[in-house]
């Protein structure tokens, strides 16, 4: 394997790494050409949105070919087009052989959700002191457990377990991987319906339930009928707005609603955007993330 260094300004990042990847390079990354220096500079955004510029004054765009001829052609093309005055080659170097698989697998441990329950990837043993597992592995779904969202409804399913014979039917609204409804299984729920917009997250529901040994049906959004003593949505704060009047009409008498995918600055919105209906509170809070819940009178 060759990696090739581009050194650009910040105007040039997008479009570097657009023809990069047009190129047929194998993966594209970008670093501050500054960093640990006197002219690094901080580039950031809140949690969950886009940082404020596509990139630092001078970006290094680092691309990874299997030659160094394709680098090399790679590298030729692109200096040669008239937008690229600005674009310079840095270097083009050998990467040292890996393996890549165990290297991506060393990367993710098993994640706390409880001191007793714990999502552990396959390849890794499950911590002594965790009493209820779920397998999953990262790379292989729409949601692996890591993000903070994911966790603060994965706790609050755990915390609230003595509520489970109550759980008769489970709604898990843009389900993705299936983890909330996983873990509602796990937990004691029944009849569960898993439903997403995408194709490949009922795929990717169904192999996950497999793979945990529970049943839930996963299907199209148009599955989710009736109402249910739990519902959950972990998408984002504008479609769980909209999504607002549908997700409380599933809502049985007592039946609790679980929403997250909000930053903290949107819980006034979300508050008033289901008044009608329930009373949101903000029951759990990381990383700049909230956790909204609320229970049906």
């Amino acid at each position: 394997m060759q990696e090739l260094f581009l050194i650009c300004g910040e105007d040039d990042v997008e479009t570097v790494s657009d023809a990069l990847m047009e190129l047929d390079a194998l993966a594209v990354s970008v670093e501050d050409a500054d960093a640990d220096s006197p002219s690094e500079q901080a580039l950031f955004g809140e949690p969950g949105m886009p940082a404020p510029r596509g990139g630092w004054q001078r970006s290094v765009v680092r691309a990874l070919f299997p030659s160094v001829a394709e680098a090399t052609e790679c590298a030729t093309l692109i200096l040669s087009q008239d937008w690229a005055g600005g674009v310079h080659v840095q270097a083009i170097q050998a990467v040292a052989e890996q393996d890549w698989v165990r290297l991506t697998q060393s990367q993710f441990a098993p994640v706390e959700i409880t001191p007793e329950f714990w999502i552990v990837p396959s390849w890794h043993q499950a911590p002594a002191q965790a009493k209820q597992v779920m397998s999953l592995d990262p790379g292989l779904a729409f949601g692996t457990g890591t993000h903070p969202t994911t966790r603060m409804c994965l706790r609050w399913i755990a915390q609230h377990a003595a509520l489970s014979p109550s759980w008769t039917r489970v709604l898990d609204y843009g389900c993705g991987s299936g983890i909330l409804a996983i873990g509602a299984a796990l937990h004691g729920a029944r009849n569960i319906d898993a439903v997403d917009i995408d194709p490949a997250a009922i795929i990717a529901s169904k192999a996950n339930a497999e793979a945990n040994k529970v049943a839930l049906t996963a299907a199209l959004p148009d599955a989710a009928q009736g109402e249910y003593p739990l519902v959950m949505a972990n998408i984002l704060a504008t479609p769980l707005r909209l999504l607002a009047p549908l997700l409380c009409a599933h809502m049985a008498p007592d039946a609790h609603l679980i929403l997250a995918g909000i930053l903290e600055r949107q819980a006034d919105e979300l508050k008033e955007a289901y008044a009608p209906w329930v009373k949101l509170e903000v029951s759990d809070s990381q990383e700049g993330w909230i956790l909204m819940t609320a229970k049906r009178a």
